[in-house]
């Protein structure tokens, strides 16, 4: 079997059935989804660095190139896009001292030296697998285990989005406002329009924002000065990475986070293209591990596979992995546009809040999303248990502390589901 697939033109109608891994629309529909998910991910890869003092406009360029790395080591069999991981958050913020989102980071290369340990262990983890087999993890992590994992990833999200626009009533009907655009061309339309649902929903919630601000007064109006400001071109400062132990020690655990998160987001997009790419689990580990040592290297944050990019091809059905290269590509522009940042950056924090209800929401269906699909029987009282306790952890955020390591409520949930499985399988049927 070639190390890439053969890709084929999809040849049915746009909306008529889902288009494979392996297809490929036309150029200008290709183009304009690669666009959504860079759309889709961008919310989340500036927010990230920027809790953690990084460069935001160096991260969203590493989550371009990185996801295109992702797509050579992968064989263009997994479609995924790689982005800043909130993995890290906790674990930047113990090892340098850095309160989260009060600026530059003053020891971002200790940090660094953290990511990269992280990164090179997570590359290890794939090496075993790929030796291996994926045996070993398909009895650690069955269809209970994993379904649940995918739904507390939007859960466990939920609350940090929701608080964004509580207590700011205007905010509040705008955020709405959005999800019901969104919701009106998922609905209410066809074809290539229906799939670019969270896009063109945007750009709706976008709009009817600036004429109530900026035309009616009714909530803060959109700065549009610092588009002006901005310069077309720029390359991001990049920062070198320094090895302190204490801090690799600190931060380098959150490989078996990247694993968990990763192994869930893959199992998601089998069930929904109905594929199985579990094969491709060990390239994936490798790729990721890869993707956050090169980026660690130049002073952006670790990278993960990205839900809210599921979430777009959940609901526009587009599984190409093409669109992804294009999506990395448009990230990179991005990442080198200041410019371009500063148009983006003026979405308002409730359009955003809208979109990310939408997608989050999505997440969380795919994840019961495998258990329909894989029958899961929860009559079976260790199913039911195992569901039901991990759901509660992940979306309460119960995070776990040892030392200075904070597990996170999606590192927790996801490691008591392991181990509650493997526990209540001890008993014989």
């Amino acid at each position: 079997m070639s190390w890439f697939p053969k890709w084929r033109p999809y040849a049915g109608q746009i909306d008529s059935r889902p288009v494979s891994t392996d297809e490929y629309l036309p150029v200008g529909q290709s183009v304009v989804l690669g666009i959504q998910h860079a759309f889709a991910m961008f919310g989340a890869t500036v927010l990230a660095p920027l809790l953690m003092g990084f460069n935001p406009n160096l991260a969203i360029l590493m989550s371009g190139i990185c996801t295109i790395l992702f797509f050579l080591f992968t064989g263009g069999r997994v479609p995924s896009y790689l982005g800043s991981s909130f993995a890290f958050i906790g674990v930047v913020a113990a090892a340098t001292g850095h309160i989260t989102g009060s600026g530059a980071n003053p020891n971002l290369s200790v940090a660094l030296g953290g990511i990269v340990a992280c990164g090179v262990l997570y590359a290890i983890i794939g090496l075993i697998v790929m030796l291996t087999g994926t045996r070993w993890i398909e009895k650690l992590m069955p269809p209970v285990v994993t379904g649940a994992v995918v739904m507390i990833i939007g859960l466990n999200l939920a609350p940090v989005t929701i608080k964004g626009v509580a207590g700011q009533p205007f905010e509040m009907w705008m955020a709405l406002i959005t999800v019901l655009c969104m919701g009106t061309i998922a609905v209410f339309t066809r074809g290539l329009l229906q799939r670019l649902l969270l896009l063109v929903g945007l750009l709706m919630a976008y709009l009817i924002y600036a004429i109530a601000t900026n035309g009616l007064g009714l909530g803060k109006p959109i700065d549009f000065s610092q588009i002006s400001a901005a310069a077309w071109f720029g390359i991001p400062s990049f920062s070198h990475p320094t090895f302190d132990s204490n801090a690799m020690l600190i931060i380098a655990p959150v490989a078996l986070i990247l694993v968990a998160e990763n192994l869930g987001h893959i199992k998601a997009v089998g069930a929904m293209t109905g594929e199985n790419l579990t094969p491709q689990l060990g390239k994936a580990f490798l790729a990721d591990g890869l993707a956050t040592t090169l980026s660690g290297s130049v002073g952006a944050p670790g990278m993960t596979t990205y839900g809210e990019n599921i979430g777009v091809m959940a609901v526009t059905r587009v599984y190409s992995t093409i669109v992804f290269v294009i999506a990395g590509l448009f990230a990179i522009c991005l990442g080198l546009s200041p410019k371009f940042g500063a148009v983006i950056s003026t979405i308002p924090s409730a359009v955003l809040t809208g979109a990310s209800i939408v997608v989050f929401g999505l997440i969380t269906i795919a994840g019961a999303k495998i258990w329909l699909e894989n029958k899961v029987d929860f009559s079976n009282n260790k199913n039911l248990i195992v569901a039901a306790v991990t759901i509660i952890l992940g979306a309460g955020n119960f995070e776990l502390m040892f030392g200075h390591f904070n597990l996170g409520g999606i590192g927790t949930a996801t490691f008591t589901a392991i181990i509650l499985n493997w526990f209540f399988n001890l008993k014989k049927d």
